[in-house]
């Protein structure tokens, strides 16, 4: 029997808080998106830790 393993990404970086905005304070995720994580497909996973993800940190940067 062979078994086919799929890696699934995660932005998780353990800071688990969402703050006044909505978004985790680790990985900037909104609680839907953390809830829907282990039903997303990999393009749809990738696409938010490579764009939304990002974006969003930099929004949330400090001036």
């Amino acid at each position: 029997m062979t078994y086919q393993f799929r890696a699934v990404l995660s932005p998780c970086i353990g800071i688990c808080n969402i703050d006044d905005d909505g978004l985790c304070a680790g990985c900037h995720r909104s609680g839907d998106e953390i809830a829907a994580w282990p039903m997303m497909n990999d393009d749809v996973r990738l696409r938010l830790m490579e764009d939304v993800l990002p974006r969003r940190a930099a929004r949330r940067e400090p001036a």
